[in-house]
């Protein structure tokens, strides 16, 4: 038991030797690096070169012009003026036509219309057709459709009649006399229509004329007077004989 005791102590001895003589060992390594770099001498880098700067620039006023286009607390100095451009008056549109009715003769209605310039008397338009500065695009018992400038418009038949009727005659603008009112009031009031066609609406027939009361069959150069019943009333025109 002694025995192994002591080599175990041997061996712990030797290896504490070696573990100082390799301690030793690096230490002096350690210290002739040390002595090694501490004679070496640093060679110094030469400066860098001196840069000569340029001259500064004289201050211009357009150099400032950015900076003054985006001042935001000051709106007058945006060199872009805004020109506001109006708009042209709108054109006014001239007074409808006057509707006297409308006649389903042939494969078209026709509305008989009057009023306008150069249209004082009434005239047959069927669908289609230009009537001064509106043209008729339709036409039916309940509505009527203009058109006027690329607008469409939309009215009532009956209300166009009913505004035609409360609407006051047109008065002669012409000359008169004197004497002629007093001649006016005193004679009897003439009816406005006679035994005879209308206006022309198209294929050989007329329209026939407002206070006509000439009865049907009546016959008037080579026209005849024809009267129809109609779901919607009776329509009156003149046919050319055959």
């Amino acid at each position: 038991m002694r025995r192994r005791l002591l080599l175990l102590n041997l061996l712990l001895g030797a290896a504490i030797l070696a573990a100082g003589w390799q301690l030793r060992r690096d230490w002096l390594a350690a210290r002739a690096r040390e002595q090694a770099t501490a004679r070496q001498t640093v060679k110094p880098q030469p400066p860098p070169p001196l840069g000569i700067n340029k001259p500064a620039q004289p201050v211009a006023a357009a150099s400032y012009n950015e900076i003054a286009q985006k001042m935001l607390f000051s709106k007058d100095r945006n060199p872009n003026v805004v020109v506001e451009v109006q708009a042209p008056p709108a054109k006014p549109m001239p007074p409808l036509p006057q509707l006297h009715g409308v006649l389903y003769l042939g494969d078209s209605p026709t509305a008989i219309l009057s009023g306008g310039k150069g249209h004082q008397d009434q005239v047959g338009v069927h669908p289609g057709e230009n009537f001064g500065e509106f043209k008729l695009v339709d036409v039916s018992n309940e509505e009527i459709a203009l058109e006027w400038d690329g607008q469409v418009i939309n009215k009532r038949v009956d209300e166009m009649l009913a505004q035609n009727a409360a609407a006051p005659p047109v008065e002669d603008s012409r000359p008169k006399s004197a004497a002629a009112p007093a001649a006016a009031k005193s004679a009897p009031p003439q009816p406005r229509g006679e035994a005879a066609p209308g206006v022309d609406i198209g294929a050989g027939l007329n329209a026939c004329q407002p206070g006509d009361t000439s009865p049907a069959g009546t016959v008037v150069g080579n026209k005849r007077k024809v009267i129809s019943k109609s779901p919607f009333g009776e329509t009156c025109r003149w046919e050319t004989l055959k």
